[in-house]
């Protein structure tokens, strides 16, 4: 009776989808999202950052507000959207927070998440008078096929660095190398990747969540065989949990200061907070245009039908993880691995909304998962994405230069918003000196991004 109520609510008939696929799609993005229960309170938390250590939020706290905003957010997106999209604190926007707010400038931290929470209103009512979704409608389509494509091979390069085959070296030139494969998380890896390519090629149902937890068993069983070979470097990873359950902690949850408009000045405010809305506006209409094409969501014109909903609880979720102190909330584009898996309604962010409330108490279970099992299911995603460059007019060099540089910029700064933004700006400014026709809002989104580009030498010509 409650999978046939379900089924109904979510419409898995007109998905083409049902109750065993979208439980196991929603169990996918959970696994392949839940670095950030530990990865989130890290950063905010200063872990390891000699002279800052210490002075970050604590720990506890934040990782019980992660799972919170997480769990809350992604269950609102499921029922209100009907999309398979899960919400996080977004990584990138927690790093800003902490270094460029608290430790750059010198904010307290309600202070700082007191400007996420102001981002996050000032997106909303972006949404509520239609603007950000006619910015993304205006898109050009050559610019949406390669934001696909763009975030497929950033999905890919987050899958290659986080199992540390990509890694940024100490001592060397070079921007990235090759990590060391002498040790106990790098043959995992690639062990795991094996068994997740041979499952996807076989065809088998289930193949990522089956990857992942394949490759988690092979990880314990090779920790506990080999202790002597260098480990994982995440505590908790790849053991057994010596306890499931841990109490949820809300000392942080509600702490804001609007001090911070005084602190700061208005002219800097707004440079502050035009920044770090710049990056949530462009990250989730990447991810909507990505996710939502591998999904099969997207019209003739690459638009997501009722995506007022997606952007309005996205948007909401900005406000709701400052004013919870878990940092600014978005849209994941690991959602795609849902995708993959073959969800395609709203329940799949309710499942694994559900599993982030339930990873508040249970964060000791959840810590078990390596990076290098996750990794794999997120090098498949990319290769998934990449399919619609092959609809690229790549003989029109008008629209092909802009989307080259769409998805090249996108892996090569880890930023969703720098590759839309540079993909903007090489448009338009072929447009214009061609002659060629495109919208006024796409000038106005570039101009926007040299702004956004420039905000270095706008601050520094300001004096601050």
């Amino acid at each position: 009776m409650a999978g046939t109520s379900l089924e109904r609510w979510f419409g898995f008939t007109q998905r083409k989808t049902n109750l065993a696929t979208e439980l196991r799609a929603g169990v996918t993005t959970f696994m392949v999202m839940a670095y950030i229960i530990f990865v989130n309170p890290i950063v905010l938390g200063y872990t390891g950052v000699p002279g800052l250590e210490g002075k970050g939020l604590p720990f506890a706290a934040t990782l019980t507000v992660t799972c919170l905003t997480a769990g809350v957010l992604s269950i609102a997106m499921g029922l209100v959207s009907n999309y398979p999209f899960a919400l996080a604190p977004g990584m990138g926007l927690n790093a800003v927070v902490a270094f460029e707010l608290v430790a750059g400038r010198g904010l307290t931290w309600p202070q700082a998440m007191t400007i996420v929470f102001l981002e996050g209103a000032v997106i909303t009512l972006l949404v509520l008078t239609r603007f950000r979704q006619a910015m993304l409608d205006a898109v050009p389509l050559a610019l949406k096929r390669a934001i696909s494509v763009g975030i497929g091979l950033f999905i890919a390069f987050i899958g290659f660095f986080t199992a540390g085959f990509v890694v940024k070296p100490d001592k060397s030139p070079l921007p990235v190398a090759l990590g060391q494969f002498g040790t106990l998380p790098a043959v995992v890896f690639v062990l795991g990747f094996v068994l997740t390519a041979w499952l996807m090629a076989r065809r088998v149902r289930g193949a990522l969540l089956l990857g992942i937890l394949g490759t988690t068993v092979l990880a314990i069983v090779l920790n506990g065989a080999l202790a002597g070979w260098k480990g994982f470097a995440t505590p908790g990873a790849a053991t057994l949990p010596r306890a499931l359950v841990q109490v949820p902690d809300f000392s942080t949850f509600g702490r804001l200061d609007f001090g911070v408009l005084a602190r700061l000045g208005a002219v800097t405010a707004v440079l502050v907070t035009f920044s770090i809305m710049l990056s949530d506006f462009f990250d989730t209409i990447g991810t909507i245009i990505g996710v939502g094409g591998k999904g099969g969501f997207l019209d003739a014109q690459q638009r997501l039908p009722r995506a007022d909903r997606v952007l309005l609880v996205d948007s909401l979720a900005a406000a709701a993880g400052g004013l919870a102190n878990a940092s600014s909330n978005t849209t994941y584009i690991e959602s795609a691995a849902g995708v993959a898996e073959g969800g395609r309604t709203g329940l799949v962010p309710v499942v694994t909304g559900l599993l982030f409330l339930g990873a508040m108490w249970l964060s000791p279970l959840a810590s078990v998962i390596p990076a290098q099992a996750t990794a794999p299911a997120l090098i498949i995603v990319g290769f998934y994405m990449m399919a619609v460059v092959r609809d690229i007019a790549w003989d029109d060099y008008a629209e092909a230069i802009p989307a080259f540089v769409t998805m090249l910029v996108m892996p090569f700064t880890w930023s969703i918003t720098n590759g839309i933004g540079a993909g903007f700006v090489t448009y338009s400014a072929i447009a214009l000196l061609s002659g060629r026709r495109a919208h006024w809002m796409v000038y106005a989104a570039s101009a926007a991004f040299v702004v956004y580009f420039a905000l270095p030498l706008i601050e520094r010509a300001l004096g601050r």
